[in-house]
């Protein structure tokens, strides 16, 4: 019985500790702004490294919610009015990848271009 606690006891440590690590990890992130508001994204073009993860962070200043989504990055967050979502993205290989609002599909589109 003590080795399963002493099992357990250590599980959790490592657990722990690899929580940190990401926490911190994705504190290093390089970061990038997009702007949700009046059914458009703002910028429409973001430029990111490739081969790099990184971390894009969402805000909607809109008067209602917008989702973030994307079928080619298998992505997809709703942001609620006056919000903020940071959404950890890649590695991605060279190329664009398309984005648009789930509530504002024909206006709110965009493009991640990992170059």
């Amino acid at each position: 019985m003590n080795v399963n606690r002493l099992r357990l006891g250590v599980a959790a440590l490592l657990l722990m500790s690899l929580g940190a690590f990401t926490a911190v990890h994705a504190a290093d992130l390089p970061t990038f702004q997009l702007t949700a508001k009046d059914g458009r994204f703002t910028p429409e073009r973001v430029e990111v490294p490739a081969g790099q993860k990184f971390k894009l962070v969402v805000s909607n200043e809109g008067p209602g919610p917008e989702e973030f989504e994307s079928r080619e990055l298998n992505r997809e967050k709703v942001i609620p009015a006056g919000q903020k979502a940071e959404i950890i993205l890649g590695p991605l290989k060279a190329g664009t990848y398309g984005f648009f609002g789930e509530f504002h599909p024909e206006t709110a589109k965009g493009q991640i271009v990992a170059k």
